[in-house]
This record gives structure tokens, sequence and C-alpha cells, in this order.
């Protein structure tokens, strides 16, 4: 079971695959379509350890802004770049996760953390005379508007949720009278909350932009934004990476209400998205995690947009070699809602068992594909997509239906922006996407996208007024296919479709080519 034949002749219809599927089934080939991405801490950051996470798994390297100065994340990204020096093969991408905009409490005397009791009632303040006296009285917080957004009888968290406030009563522009709901302790510069209610703090602090600027300088080839609200944030902070920083792609996080509520808007704007599962949890019930999560990436593989699943998937692996049968459940139905990619925080960062967490996702999400429908799944996307379609999804459209009624090997894109990829990634096919494109850049943001194996090309490219066009094709594609077989994705020999241009440079994408697996493309016969 698991190729297009299988497919075509037993699953028509969802419910006829997940009724066939094979418990003990094992794919024959070592594919895993989605992408996993591993947040890179003092645990896994060397060259060698960061090879180590490649050989089983590791795709996107993440860098997390939170925490740590700029001579830290240097070295992560230079270990990268080692990494690939050491062990060439598929591109790394690097990803630099922004802070974000943020509300924090100050400091408690001495830095002290302070008893507080159920009950007992406290100002939360943006007096700036408490920024440094923070006590069981008084709590200051660093969001000056705090009390012209908040209503009475809104909760407050604080610490992940840790503490929480009820609001009696909005006492004047810097006041506001809270009772606390549990016991807890009030700690220095811990991040706040406000569930339910729409703030107005600006996309991005000086730290940032200084970031970005720093992610653009090192040629990051993602930015994780943190706490996209609306649309306008996305364009923000395109104008913040600039000319130079055009290729990087933005993918928005949605870890709040707002996000959410303009969630249309912002994937608009955005090149992708990311499912920040964790301060999203605090923001909204918990229980409504789980329908933002299904609601944002259906809306997401509608657009064709890529889609990230984070937070807490194999969480108990940072101290345990073994995960909880619920936290693998999660990285399955993730992969079978249809998310992209998949993350690992502290689990690679800081965790005792880096290498066996990268090898637990992957071995998860290969075996959780095989529990996708594509037939009914490439006919919903087919006929639910606006049209009309632009040219370069209509052929891509034609590529997947086309490998589908051949049970074709591989779908082997020609691409300089990876668009081509993107789309041929939209319709869920079966079989391999392997990208060939002379644009490293491209090579490594394309792993964003479901089950395309990226490779770049090492050839210049020629001077076509004296050299053939099809030529050059030609020589991409038998050195794409070879990449594909060396790889073990593809059978010598295997149908092939081949999505190139009629000429060179983006959006010229137009002409499929059938051909078999071989060293001169089926040519030599004819």
């Amino acid at each position: 079971m698991g190729d297009s034949l299988d497919h075509l002749s037993t699953g028509r219809t969802r419910l006829e695959w997940l009724s066939s599927l094979n418990t003990e089934f094992q794919p024959k080939k070592n594919y895993r379509r989605t992408s996993i991405i591993c947040t890179i801490g003092p645990k896994t950051n060397s060259a060698a350890k960061i090879n180590m996470l490649r050989k089983v798994g590791l795709n996107v390297v993440r860098m997390n802004f939170s925490h740590g100065a700029y001579e830290y994340h240097q070295s992560v990204i230079d270990n990268a770049h080692e990494a690939e020096r050491l062990e060439p093969g598929r591109p790394l991408a690097v990803a630099l996760d922004t802070k974000g905009p943020e509300i924090r409490t100050g400091n408690t005397k001495n830095d002290d953390d302070i008893p507080i009791s159920q009950g007992a009632e406290i100002n939360i303040t943006t007096d700036d005379k408490y920024a440094t006296a923070c006590d069981d009285k008084n709590m200051y917080v660093d969001y000056k508007n705090i009390t012209k957004v908040i209503e009475k009888g809104r909760t407050i968290y604080v610490d992940d949720g840790i503490l929480a406030f009820e609001v009696l009563e909005i006492v004047d522009e810097k006041t506001l009278r809270c009772k606390c709901i549990n016991n807890g302790k009030i700690s220095s510069k811990k991040g706040v909350n406000l569930p339910k209610t729409d703030v107005d703090l600006p996309a991005l602090s000086e730290k940032d932009k200084n970031d970005l600027r720093f992610g653009v300088k090192n040629k990051v080839d993602m930015v994780f934004a943190s706490f996209i609200r609306r649309g306008s944030d996305i364009t923000a902070i395109r104008e913040v990476l600039g000319k130079d920083g055009k290729e990087i792609q933005i993918i928005a996080k949605i870890e709040n209400q707002q996000g959410v509520n303009n969630f249309d808007e912002i994937l608009k704007e955005t090149d992708g998205v990311m499912v920040a599962r964790g301060d999203l949890g605090i923001e909204i019930p918990p229980a409504q995690v789980f329908v933002a999560q299904k609601l944002m990436i259906a809306k997401c593989n509608l657009a064709g947009k890529p889609v990230i699943c984070a937070t807490q998937m194999l969480e108990s692996m940072t101290n345990n070699p073994r995960p909880t049968r619920a936290e693998v459940s999660d990285v399955g139905n993730a992969v079978l809602d249809g998310a992209d990619c998949v993350m690992l925080s502290g689990e690679t960062a800081k965790g005792n068992y880096p290498k066996e967490s990268v090898q637990m996702m992957a071995d998860t999400c290969q075996l959780a594909e095989v529990a996708i429908p594509y037939v009914s799944l490439f006919n919903e996307l087919r006929d639910t997509a606006k049209r009309p379609v632009s040219l370069v999804e209509s052929t891509a459209q034609s590529a997947v239906s086309a490998s589908l009624e051949l049970n074709a090997g591989a779908i082997l894109v020609l691409t300089t922006s990876g668009q081509s990829a993107r789309l041929v990634s939209k319709y869920r096919p079966i079989c391999p996407i392997i990208m060939v494109t002379r644009n490293p850049t491209a090579a490594r943001y394309s792993h964003l996208y479901r089950g395309v194996y990226p490779f770049i090309y090492p050839e210049q490219k020629p001077d076509f007024s004296n050299t053939d066009w099809q030529e050059d094709v030609d020589g991409r594609l038998k050195w794409g296919l070879l990449q594909a077989i060396k790889l073990g994705v593809l059978n010598h020999g295997d149908n092939v479709i081949c999505v190139q241009g009629w000429r060179g440079g983006k959006g010229h994408t137009n002409t499929l080519r059938i051909v078999p697996a071989t060293e001169d493309l089926g040519l030599s016969g004819e």
C-alpha cells in the first residue's frame, strides 16, 4: 500500500482509505514529506551535533531570539554552515524566531519571589516607581495602555498562566485593582497575557528591528515573526528586511485571539504561518486551540501557503527517552491536518535526548503520511481552487494529476524562486517533488513546502545566445534524477513528471514532460 495505484483502487474516499490501513506497514522508501524544524541550544550547538540531527531528520535550524546574545546566535549560524561544509547533501535552512512585542512584569525588590494567596487583592500598575519595587500590594507591568484596553471582569495571566488575576476595577490611568485567582509567587520580569483583550503594541520592538537586521546581514532563510496580530504587521517586517532581505520568507506566528480573528488578512500578506500553541493556549481556552489549529492549517492548505505546527509536540522527551502516546498522536494528527512542517523546541535545545526526539518525530511523520487519502485530498484541493488559477498553478495541478494516473515515481520541478514547487506541493502528490534550482536561498526555504526535496544545481547559468536552452534543461533534469536516485526516493526507470518553463526566469512555468528515470531521459531510442 502507499503508491498511486493503491490509492486509486482503494482510497477513492477518506473512509475507504483509512479502513484499509495496515498497522504493520513500513514504507518501501525512506521518503518523508513533512519537514522538521529543530531549535538549536546548548545541547546541540556544534557542527557535529547539527549533522547528527540532520542524519535523523533535521531540515531547518531555528534560533530563538527571546534568549541569547548576538555572539551566541552567530555561533549557531556558523555551526550550521560548517555542518553543511563538512557533510554536503541537501541544503540546511536557518530560521530566526523573533522575540516579538510582549508585556512583562517589573522586578521585585532584590528579585525575590514573593508569595501571594488566592483571593488577595493587588494593584497592577504602570507607575514607574514600582518598576523595580514590585511586591504583593503593587505589581508593575510595562504596557502603558493596559488601563485603556482592558475591561472589568477580564483575566490577566502572568508567567505562562501560572498566576491569574481578575480585574475588579479600573482605578485610574495607571492602576487596575485586581484579585488573585490562585496561589502563587510574584517574580521578576515574567510574561503577561491579556486574553480576549485587543492590545495596541507595535508590531516590532527596537530589539526586533535590530534582530531582523542581524538576520539580513547573516542571510537567514526565514523569519518566524512572533505575536502577529494583523496583516500590516507583516508589511512592517518587510520594510525592515528591505531590499537585501527580500528573499527571506516571513512566517507569521499566530499566538493570540487577535491573530486568529484577523487570520485572513494576515494570510494574504505572509509567506507562511506557524500555529504557535504555547501562548495561544493561554490567550484562548486550551480546548479551542484544537479548533484554531485545524482552522488555520485548512486555510493555509487552500491558499497553498506553508504552515508549521509547533509547541510541546514531544515535550516529555526533553527529559525522557520515550514520548507519551498522546504526544505521538499529536504529531501524527498535525500531519493529517495538513501541516507542512513540525517543530521541536526545548526537546533539541536543552533536552537530554535530542537525537531520539528528531528520530521519533521523523518516524511518526512518515507513518502518519501513509494515512492520508491522497486521491480524495487532491480532488478536494482542485475543486476548491479559486478560478481562474494562474498558468503556473494550472501546470502544477496537471503535474499532480498526471503523477496519480501514471503512478509516477517523482515530480521533478525546475524553478528559480521555488514557487512552482510550492504550487505542486499545494496539491499534495503521493510521490516526492524533486526541486532543482540554481538559487541557494530558494532551495533552503523550500523545506517549508511539504514533499519538496530541494537540490542546488552546481553549474552556472550559461549564456543562451550561444548555448541551446533545451540542452541546459535536459542537463538539469538528468542531474536532478540522479540526485533523487542517490537519495533513495526514486527508483531507476520510474516514470517522472518534469515541470519546466519555456524560458528562464520567474513565472514562466508552463510545460510538462514525462520521462523515465534513466541517464538519457529516454531520448536515445527516439
